[in-house]
């Protein structure tokens, strides 16, 4: 399988990062799975090597403006590239009510099957190709993982929205093939704060993946204050990470395209 990372940055959009978004595809699959849809999504499909007219699904983790503010535009997108496949949406409770008032207001027909699901921690759907489970995490507002698992070679990964408990996933990480997970301050910057955000900080990430043996760690949602043009970088993230976790390491930069075969990930 391969996941498209279509945004990394965590809140805003910078020069380096667009929000959160990413893409999934499995082997043998025309179709492919959009999680979290951040601003500004629509454009960085295009950037891909996704399309629009193969997006079969959505799945956004919470609702914070910068996971899910894309879904409008995207929406109207598909219709203007003539695309009218169904099209799913899952989110948690109120993305019907944001998406149906967006649309009812716009006077949008999108001339397309569009179903939207509200799903509850725990919830369970099954795909052609996989499995996907809501799992809780522990942010200012109701934020999901998915835990996947690979209906033919058994992979396994979660994809995680915003957490400030990575531990919380602790019954689902052990021996993990690979974990995607926020990653938006370094422990010293996080201590320093004068107002605590519910966020993960690279040693408390590290020291979750090490402890429970997750085979490949995938980093996101990297705060804009860590860039290539100040003295806080992503290199502090990653050392950091690394000084607590020995397992296969990558953080993830806008555009990247990584393959997950047997137990190992490899940027593509």
């Amino acid at each position: 399988m391969n996941i498209t990372f279509l945004g990394t940055g965590a809140g805003q959009v910078t020069k380096e990062r667009n929000v959160s978004a990413l893409g999934l595809k499995f082997d043998e699959d025309k179709k492919w799975y959009l999680f979290d849809c951040g601003e500004g999504t629509q454009r960085q499909i295009i950037q891909s090597s996704l399309s629009v007219e193969k997006l079969d699904a959505i799945f956004i983790t919470h609702l914070h403006g910068d996971h899910y503010y894309g879904l409008p535009g995207l929406l109207s997108t598909k219709k203007l590239n003539g695309s009218l496949s169904s099209l799913t949406i899952y989110g948690p409770k109120g993305i019907k009510k944001f998406l149906e008032s967006a649309i009812d207001l716009s006077e949008e027909d999108l001339g397309y099957k569009l179903s939207l699901i509200e799903y509850l921690f725990n919830d369970e759907f099954f795909f052609e190709k996989f499995s996907l489970k809501v799992l809780a995490l522990v942010h200012s507002k109701e934020s999901a993982a998915f835990y996947i698992k690979e209906s033919t070679q058994g992979k396994s990964l979660i994809i995680a929205g915003d957490n400030s408990q990575p531990e919380i996933l602790n019954k689902y990480l052990h021996n993990l093939d690979l974990l995607v997970h926020e990653c938006t301050f370094t422990q010293e910057v996080y201590d320093d704060l004068p107002e605590k955000y519910l966020h993960t900080t690279a040693r408390d990430l590290g020291i979750t993946a090490q402890k429970y043996h997750v085979k490949n760690l995938i980093v996101n949602h990297i705060n804009p204050r860590y860039n290539k043009k100040r003295t806080l970088n992503v290199e502090m993230i990653e050392d950091e990470i690394k000084s607590n976790y020995k397992g296969k390491l990558f953080i993830a930069n806008d555009f990247d395209v990584y393959n997950l075969s047997t137990d190992e990930v490899s940027l593509l």
